[in-house]
């Protein structure tokens, strides 16, 4: 098995630095905001924070390829870099501390390109989180001083903690009903959004969550962070990992359960 030790130092360096740009522009006054064709916000300090980490990768990494929310794709190969520079815009431009860097590594094998390696860094929330593959799942502020993750043990809907960021999105895909559905079935709800229920999943203390429309970057780190906290992690269609372009996420023992509430196939 390949050793990604190396990589996974490479990626705290990288948040490291990233954190220190997003959180010198947390609420500033002066803070410029334009809104992208998409109609979502992107902010000078994501410009600012990939910029940073592409800058590093080129140093550190010249041959490997890197794909970012602001400055789309570059370079070639079996290996990519995977950057959201702040997922979670929207609470970062109005003062809200749940946003984060995302970086991931991925690889290309046999059966396509997996993430291996996934950095979630939430310096607000003065949180990060961190996984390889095959080296297990941590939180902590550093390498030496760190958690391993576990994910929960609730395997009955009727007892599982469900976290979802909305309900437009839900609607908007035809699957309203069974979000509601699952909503009534479970034992609680919550809001949360971004990459936080993915993590929260990975520690165990919420057991399921779903998002109906995603992009890779912001999958690919959180998709390492829960398989290797023993979670699973899917698109709506079933398939493992995070290129479905929308997400289903679970402590593993719920997911043909969700799937059968939100999934393509669901009713």
């Amino acid at each position: 098995m390949p050793d990604y030790h190396d990589d996974l130092r490479l990626g705290h360096v990288l948040a490291d630095a990233a954190d220190a740009a997003t959180m010198e522009r947390f609420k500033a006054l002066d803070l410029k905001v334009e809104t992208k064709p998409d109609m979502t916000p992107v902010s000078e300090a994501d410009k600012a924070a990939e910029e940073l980490i592409r800058g590093q990768l080129q140093r550190a990494r010249p041959r490997d390829a890197v794909l970012g929310e602001e400055f789309g794709s570059e370079g070639a190969g079996p290996r990519r870099w995977i950057i959201d520079p702040i997922d979670g815009t929207k609470n970062y431009v109005r003062g809200v501390p749940v946003w984060a860097t995302l970086i991931a590594l991925m690889e290309r094998g046999e059966g396509g390109d997996r993430p291996v390696v996934g950095i979630v860094s939430a310096p607000a929330l003065n949180r990060r989180w961190w996984a390889a593959e095959g080296l297990g799942a941590f939180t902590g502020r550093s390498l030496t001083s760190a958690t391993r993750l576990q994910v929960s043990k609730v395997g009955r809907i009727q007892d599982a903690s469900f976290a979802y960021s909305s309900l437009t999105g839900w609607e908007e895909r035809g699957k309203l009903p069974g979000f509601l559905d699952l909503s009534r079935d479970c034992w609680r709800t919550r809001g949360y959004g971004d990459f936080w229920p993915y993590m929260m999943i990975a520690e165990g203390s919420v057991d399921i969550c779903a998002e109906p429309e995603l992009s890779l970057w912001d999958m690919a780190a959180c998709a390492v962070v829960v398989n290797e906290a023993g979670g699973q992690f899917s698109g709506l269609d079933g398939k493992p990992g995070p290129h479905s372009g929308n997400a289903a996420a679970s402590n593993g023992l719920l997911h043909e359960d969700l799937l059968s509430y939100l999934g393509d196939s669901a009713r």
